[in-house]
């Protein structure tokens, strides 16, 4: 039995005609000219729109800052917002921050006014929480689901309260 299309020379067809893996050389300019053009626009519109705004305390609103520019060794302010200050997160709580989670979650640990049961873990990848151990705080943030822990926080903003 003969099987088709084996054959020992198969027969190729030579079609130059068109190629879809190969753009018209009018295209690539077009392409790299948009590419370039957005690359310069995103810039400069990230130069106009700032994330971060800070109100000065003379203006009479509250002073904020950014706690990853806190030099070492210096002290942290009473009434100073730190963190991430262009976002509003929903959640808030007020209490004194202790080092160490609850349960095993969290590297620190927010002790609320109501006993052990209202303690929250806390997190945070925008503040360093060791800068405000021992002090009254207000944090704001987001919930997380926790198995351990009543409440699990990750700390976007932090305001030193005394």
């Amino acid at each position: 039995m003969d099987i088709p299309n084996l054959a020992p020379n198969p027969t190729i067809i030579n079609d130059n005609t068109a190629s879809p893996l190969k753009l018209p050389q009018k295209s690539k300019k077009v392409y790299i000219i948009i590419v370039f053009l957005a690359i310069i626009f995103g810039f400069w519109i990230s130069r106009f729109l700032p994330t971060r705004i800070a109100v000065n305390e003379t203006d009479g609103g509250i002073k904020n800052k950014e706690a990853t520019k806190i030099i070492e060794g210096k002290q942290v302010e009473t009434g100073v917002l730190y963190g991430n200050l262009s976002q509003n997160f929903k959640d808030s709580a007020t209490g004194t921050i202790k080092a160490g989670g609850v349960n095993g979650e969290g590297t620190h640990t927010l002790l609320r006014e109501g006993g052990v049961t209202q303690n929250a873990a806390l997190t945070s990848s925008v503040v360093d929480l060791d800068l405000f151990i021992d002090k009254k705080v207000e944090v704001k943030g987001e919930t997380n689901d926790s198995n351990k822990a009543g409440w699990f926080m990750d700390v976007g903003s932090i305001k030193i309260l005394e």
